[in-house]
């Protein structure tokens, strides 16, 4: 195929990324590249720790895809070996390994989910167990000969759990090793990252010199936050929007952040060019533009890309019913019980209390919450604000209420006998 002026590719690479090591040397294999018509390798890996990708994972992913755009080849790495290992985190412990039958299911939704934004017939999936498996103890120990525990204390969160006296375990310094054989494995000619690994990446461009394989260069983006707009999406902290959700809920979460977190997710997660962000930017903070009308267009983006626009469109209508026009979800849940099945410590004389009842159906994490949403006016039966915490509902068999919590939990109860 034919490629883009190497120089033109650089500039569109280097579009929202924070290192690059080194533009020399990315320029040079670019050049080489269009020179001799062949595509570089482009690396990315992921680690299945969790079933699902999420939004943070998509920043990644449009690069590659951008790559992909480009003419490279693109590996998308899933690493089930160092799955196994457990990699260091912010938080100053080990992730916890995983089984064998955990990292296959998790690998499996990943290949599934990322082809919502690579194309599959220009990307290749591979496994690091592929080549790991098959070292021996001696490839292990000339391996580990490649680099120096200081060096290994450089890493970030090596160095502060080494400061603090939080142990270190000798398998953890096999992660970032394995990472960087990895590039070895697959002779990588770039290597993306997010800014939190680039160490690993380094560590990978300084074992292709041991092993004599040209050196790769490193690319990394930014560090995506979450809905709450403080720290890094991710599942753990319930501030993710994953891509595998409903329309209804990716449209309903972007709606949920902030003024200021919808300028970057603009940023981070579409296609628009700098002049018009920063167009886009001025125009809210001058009130030219409505910041929902803004938030809205980014919450139809992100469904189109992950669904299509009919279903976009649908997901703004229910959520203009729901919120806007006081309408109900289409998806409402709904729960049928027997007054028989509850203790008379919480059912007395055909009533239940609210509270109670919110935390049976699991739409509070206790009692104590529960009321606390209603003490707030967050909850409503048959569209009435209950205001008693100790509020009870009369409940009489062929009866029908609809309960709702916050702005988007729904339930419709039905009583038996």
């Amino acid at each position: 195929m034919s490629f883009k002026a190497s120089e033109e590719q650089l500039k569109e690479l280097k579009k929202g990324i924070v290192d690059l090591v080194s533009e020399e040397e990315l320029l040079k294999k670019l050049k080489k590249s269009y020179e001799t018509n062949t595509p570089l390798l482009i690396k990315t890996g992921f680690d299945p720790t969790r079933p699902d990708l999420h939004l943070g994972h998509t920043v990644l992913i449009n690069k590659m895809k951008q790559f992909q755009d480009l003419g490279h080849k693109v590996v998308f790495l899933i690493g089930d070996f160092t799955a196994m290992i457990g990699d260091p985190t912010g938080k100053n412990e080990t992730r916890p390994a995983l089984t064998k039958e955990e990292i296959k299911e998790y690998a499996k939704t990943y290949s599934d989910q990322v082809f919502k934004i690579l194309d599959p017939e220009k990307t290749t999936v591979r496994y690091n167990s592929e080549w790991m498996e098959k070292f021996t103890p001696s490839d292990f120990i000339k391996l580990s000969a490649q680099y120096t525990v200081a060096r290994m204390i450089e890493r970030d969160d090596f160095e502060k759990r080494f400061k603090s006296g939080v142990s270190i375990s000798i398998h953890e310094f096999l992660y970032p090793l394995v990472q960087g054989y990895d590039s070895v494995a697959l002779k990588a000619d770039v290597e993306l990252g997010g800014t939190d690994q680039k160490f690993n990446l380094l560590v990978g461009r300084d074992l292709q010199k041991s092993y004599s394989v040209a050196q790769q260069c490193i690319l990394t983006v930014p560090i995506l936050e979450g809905l709450d707009g403080v720290v890094k999406m991710s599942k753990s902290h319930d501030n993710y929007i994953g891509i595998d959700e409903s329309p209804k809920d990716i449209f309903g979460k972007t709606m949920r952040v902030s003024d200021e977190l919808m300028i970057r997710y603009y940023e981070l997660l579409t296609d628009i060019s700098v002049n018009d962000l920063n167009q886009l930017r001025e125009d809210v903070k001058s009130g030219k533009r409505h910041p929902k009308e803004v938030k809205v267009n980014l919450a139809k983006t992100l469904v189109s890309r992950f669904y299509d626009d009919e279903a976009a469109n649908k997901a703004e209508d229910e959520f203009n019913r729901m919120f806007k026009d006081k309408g109900l979800p289409d998806d409402m849940p709904e729960h049928q019980f027997s007054l028989k099945g509850y203790s008379e410590s919480i059912y007395v004389d055909g009533e239940l209390e609210v509270s109670l009842l919110i935390k049976d159906l699991g739409m509070a994490a206790s009692t104590s919450e529960a009321r606390r949403l209603i003490k707030s006016n967050a909850v409503s039966i048959d569209s009435v604000k209950v205001k008693n915490p100790k509020h009870a509902i009369e409940f009489k068999p062929g009866n029908s209420h609809i309960l709702k919590v916050g702005k988007k939990k729904f339930a419709r109860l039905s009583v038996g006998e």
